[in-house]
């Protein structure tokens, strides 16, 4: 059975939307009669907290979609997926386009034929987060045919040639460059990398970093030698395990990871082994996804810049959309370590496997 909509008439309702939204109830009703002397901010702020406490919007301040936009991720297993996805959504929401979302999964739907389907309705424009062009195995012809085809595109987390278009990436080179200098500050010798499939290219960038700073710091005689100490799995918890297990025998005491969901992997084999994060093992991820606070022990990770990303991506593709050109250089966002207690001083010796 239809469960009836609930509408705002009640001046009781007012200052629960007024405190959610952190207005004043006169201007929840400046809002809700609209009023033209509301800044953009308040009013996305009071028809925000309509949406979450489950009222339905006044006629009045229902508007047309300025049309659509496809923004397609790999997945939404790996918390930073769906955090990239809230953030162009809420900025394309902002600027008044309805977002179609299409999630990839193993044996399901392709990102060429979302492409399809999302042109047969007609998208302004796409976003495609970690795709393809992330994938230096993969085609470039998918992205300028798109192009010829007059679509506006924008390519998020890895950087192609010959595709023209604006590219959004992480520094991922210097992310595993600050995890290994925060390591060794902390007396380890012994460093790996828990990495994905050598195919993409945010793989290639983090590895880089990875060997030049173990180079730098005297943890290896070459890069040959630093390379020694990656181990190339899955971008999964699995994965993470499996690169642990490696570099536990081979007697590492601290581990970079290419993931934060690698890391707990890490976490899982290394306590499963009857040691422990951090007297052990210290372990550092990537990303900072929703929640990665709150492990047992909270960890310590790089952050992508995931807020600010998103807006570039949205900004880049708005200027598109509109006939102007943006940018075609990769904008390349700086990581942050943020330190928590999955990493600790050096063991005095290291844990055998």
């Amino acid at each position: 059975m239809r469960r009836p909509t609930t509408l705002v008439p009640v001046r009781t309702r007012l200052a629960d939307l007024a405190q959610l939204a952190g207005v004043s109830t006169a201007t929840v009703s400046r809002v809700l009669n609209g009023k033209a002397n509301v800044s953009r901010e308040t009013r996305q702020a009071v028809l925000s907290a309509l949406d979450q406490l489950g009222y339905e919007r006044p006629e009045r301040l229902k508007h047309r979609s300025a049309g659509l936009i496809g923004l397609v991720v790999p997945e939404l297993v790996n918390p930073v997926f769906p955090a990239f996805a809230q953030v162009i959504e809420d900025h394309l929401a902002d600027a008044g386009y309805t977002p179609v979302l299409c999630t990839q999964s193993p044996g399901g739907t392709t990102e060429d034929e979302y492409v399809e389907i999302l042109m047969e309705h007609g998208v302004d424009g796409i976003v495609f987060v970690s795709g393809l062009h992330a994938d230096t195995q993969a085609g470039r012809d998918r992205y300028v045919r798109l192009r010829e085809r007059g679509m506006p595109i924008v390519l998020v987390g890895g950087y192609a040639d010959g595709i023209d278009a604006p590219f959004v990436s992480a520094d991922d080179t210097q992310a595993a460059e600050l995890a290994v200098r925060h390591l060794v500050s902390l007396g380890h010798r012994r460093i790996g990398l828990a990495a994905g499939p050598t195919r993409f290219v945010p793989t290639q960038r983090k590895q880089d970093g990875f060997v030049r700073a173990l180079v730098q710091h005297g943890l290896a005689a070459d890069e040959a030698e630093a390379r020694t100490h990656v181990v190339n799995t899955l971008f999964t918890l699995e994965g993470g395990q499996a690169a642990a297990d490696e570099l536990l025998a081979s007697g590492h005491t601290a581990v970079v990871c290419a993931s934060d969901l690698m890391a707990l992997g890490v976490t899982r084999a290394v306590r499963a082994r009857g040691h422990s994060v951090p007297a052990d093992m210290s372990v550092v991820g990537y990303d900072d996804s929703p929640l990665i606070a709150f492990t047992d022990p909270p960890l310590t990770t790089v952050r992508q810049p995931v807020a600010a990303m998103g807006r570039a991506a949205v900004a880049a593709l708005l200027t598109e959309i509109s006939g102007d050109r943006a940018p075609r250089s990769e904008l390349l966002f700086q990581p942050e370590l943020v330190v928590r207690e999955s990493t600790g001083s050096a063991p005095v010796a290291a844990p055998v496997g």
